[in-house]
C-alpha cells in the first residue's frame, strides 16, 4: 500500500478528507527544533472551513452510539449482572484513556514535524520514524499499512454489522405487520415467520446505501446525522420507558458468567467503545482543536452511562431471552415497532460516518492510477465494490451477536486496545516516560490481546456450531 498523501493538484476533493502530507514532508526531520515541543502550543493550520465542537460531538456520539448499545443487554447477560456492568465502565474509561493517547501523540509529532495535522497511519509512521530504535525506524511504513489495514477491516466491519441489523429489524416489522396492534403492555417478543428471507433484506438496502456513501463531505452529513441522532434519541427513550415498566428478572439472573460467555462479552463490549477511527478524523478537520479533549471526555462519559444502562436494564427486563439486539424483544405494537424503524433509520445514516473512514485510505489509492476525467466515476465506483463487499460479507454471516462480537475482539481490540499504549511509549521514549506509565501501558495492551485471543476463538467456535446446526437443520426439513 502506497504512503503517499495525494495533494489537491493530484486529486480534486472527491473525498471529503483534508489531504495529508506528502511522503516527502512525511519523511523529512530536518526542521526539527532541538527542544521538546509545547503540546499547548498545538493549533490546526488552514481548518478556517471546518467543524466546530457541536458538530464534532454530533459526530462522536454518532460513531459510537450505534448497533453496539442495543446489543448491550446480551452482553452483560454473558458477563453476569455484577461483573457485566463494572467491566463495562472499567472498560469505558480504559478506551477513552486510549483515545486520549492516540490524539496526544498527534498533536505531539505535528507540533514537532511542522505538520497541520496528521491521520492514524501517519502518526503511528512518523512515530517509528523518530525512534532511536534502528528495527522501528526500518518497519515505519509496515507500522503504517498495519494500522490502515486494521482501521479498513474494523470500519468495513461495522459496516457488514449495519446491514444485518437493518435486514433483522426491518424484516420483524413485515413480517409482523398483520398482528401489530396498539397494545403496548405486553412484555413478550415478536416470534412471526413468513416474510422473505433475511439476506434478500440485506439485498435490498444495497442500491440506498449506495447512494448515501456518495455524499463525500463530513458538513453536508452533519444535517442528517442530526436526524438520525434525534431518531435514535427518540427510540432510545422509548426503550428506556419499556425496559423500566417490565423490570421482572433482578433476583435470579446469574452475577458472574463463565469465561468464554466473557470472552464474548469482551468482544461485544469493546466494539461498542471502539470509536476511535473516527477520533482522528473529526479532530483533524476541528477549527479549533484544543477544544477536542473535553468534547471526547463528554462524549464517552455520555455513552459509557447509556451503554451500562441500557446493557443492565435490558437484561433485567427480558432475562435469558434477550436477543442480539433488544429492539428485536420489543413487543408488536405500534409505538415500537415505529422505535424499530426509527432506530434502523439512524443506523443508516451511522453507516456514512463508518465508512468515512475506509474511503479516506482506499479512495485515494484508486482515483491516482486513472487519468482526470475518469476520476470521479473511479471514486463513486470504489465506493459502490466498497458497500457492495460489506453487504455480501453481511449475507454470508448473518449473525448479528457473532458478527458483532468477532469484529471487535479481531479488530476494535487492536486499534482501540493493543497499538495506543504501545505508540505512547515509542513517540515520548526520548521524554524520559515514567517506569509506572510504561508499565500501566504494557498492561493495557497485554489485556488487549488476551481479549482479542480469547474474543476470535469463541466467535469463530459460536460462528462454526450456528453455521453447522443451520445445516444439520436444513438437511432434517429437506428428508
Amino acid at each position: 500500500m502506497s504512503t503517499r498523501r495525494l495533494k489537491n493538484e493530484d486529486y480534486n476533493d472527491y473525498s471529503s478528507t483534508e489531504n495529508s502530507p506528502d511522503n516527502d514532508s512525511v519523511h523529512s526531520s530536518t526542521d526539527i527544533s532541538g527542544s521538546p515541543p509545547a503540546l499547548g502550543n498545538y493549533q490546526r493550520l488552514n481548518e478556517k472551513n471546518g467543524i466546530n465542537w457541536p458538530e464534532a460531538l454530533i459526530h462522536l456520539l454518532k460513531g459510537n452510539i450505534g448497533t453496539g448499545l442495543l446489543i448491550l443487554p446480551l452482553a452483560v447477560k454473558n458477563a453476569g449482572i455484577v461483573l457485566g456492568p463494572i467491566s463495562m465502565v472499567v472498560m469505558g474509561v480504559v478506551a477513552v484513556h486510549c483515545m486520549q493517547m492516540l490524539v496526544k501523540c498527534s498533536h505531539y509529532l505535528c507540533t514537532k514535524l511542522h505538520k497541520p495535522f496528521l491521520d492514524y497511519g501517519n502518526v503511528v509512521q512518523c512515530s517509528l520514524e523518530e525512534s532511536s530504535i534502528l528495527c522501528l525506524r526500518k518497519n515505519s511504513i509496515f507500522g503504517r499499512c498495519f494500522v490502515e489495514f486494521f482501521l479498513i477491516l474494523t470500519q468495513l466491519g461495522f459496516c457488514c454489522v449495519y446491514f444485518v441489523f437493518l435486514a433483522d429489524n426491518i424484516k420483524q416489522v413485515v413480517d409482523a405487520a398483520n398482528i401489530t396492534n396498539n397494545n403496548c403492555s405486553q412484555n413478550i417478543s415478536t416470534v412471526v415467520h413468513g416474510s422473505m428471507d433475511s439476506r434478500l433484506y440485506i439485498l435490498s438496502f444495497l442500491p440506498f446505501i449506495i447512494l448515501l456513501v456518495f455524499i463525500q463531505n463530513l458538513k453536508y452529513l452533519t444535517p442528517l446525522s442530526m436526524l438520525a441522532n434525534l431518531a435514535m434519541l427518540v427510540s432510545v427513550i422509548l426503550i428506556f420507558i419499556h425496559l423500566f415498566a417490565h423490570i421482572s428478572h433482578s433476583s435470579d439472573l446469574p452475577k458472574v458468567g463463565d469465561w468464554k460467555s466473557f470472552a464474548m462479552f469482551f468482544g461485544t463490549a469493546i466494539f461498542a467503545f471502539e470509536g476511535i477511527g473516527v477520533v482522528l478524523p473529526l479532530e483533524n478537520k476541528m477549527q479549533k482543536p484544543h477544544q477536542f479533549p473535553a468534547i471526547l471526555y463528554s462524549a464517552i462519559a455520555i455513552v459509557t452511562i447509556l451503554y451500562v444502562s441500557i446493557g443492565v436494564l435490558g437484561y433485567t427486563c427480558f432475562g435469558e431471552e434477550i436477543k442480539g439486539s433488544v429492539t428485536l424483544n420489543l413487543p408488536p405494537c405500534w409505538l415500537y415497532q415505529s422505535v424499530k424503524i426509527l432506530y434502523s433509520f439512524g443506523i443508516f445514516i451511522t453507516y456514512a460516518v463508518q465508512f468515512f473512514v475506509a474511503a479516506e485510505i482506499l479512495v485515494p489509492l484508486a482515483v491516482i492510477r486513472v487519468p482526470e476525467h475518469w476520476k470521479l466515476f473511479v471514486n463513486l465506483a470504489t465506493r459502490a465494490a466498497l458497500v457492495t463487499l460489506t453487504c455480501l460479507l453481511a449475507i454470508l454471516i448473518p449473525h448479528l451477536e457473532i458478527v458483532i462480537s468477532l469484529v471487535g475482539s479481531v479488530s476494535s481490540s487492536t486499534l482501540a486496545l493493543i497499538i495506543p499504549p504501545l505508540l505512547e511509549i515509542v513517540t515520548f521514549q526520548s521524554e524520559g516516560m515514567s517506569r509506572w506509565i510504561i508499565a500501566k501501558n504494557i498492561l493495557i495492551s497485554m489485556v488487549g490481546f488476551l481479549g482479542f485471543l480469547m474474543g476470535t476463538f469463541v466467535s469463530v467456535e459460536q460462528l462454526l456450531f450456528k453455521t453447522i446446526t443451520v445445516t444439520n437443520v436444513t438437511d432434517f426439513l429437506q428428508s
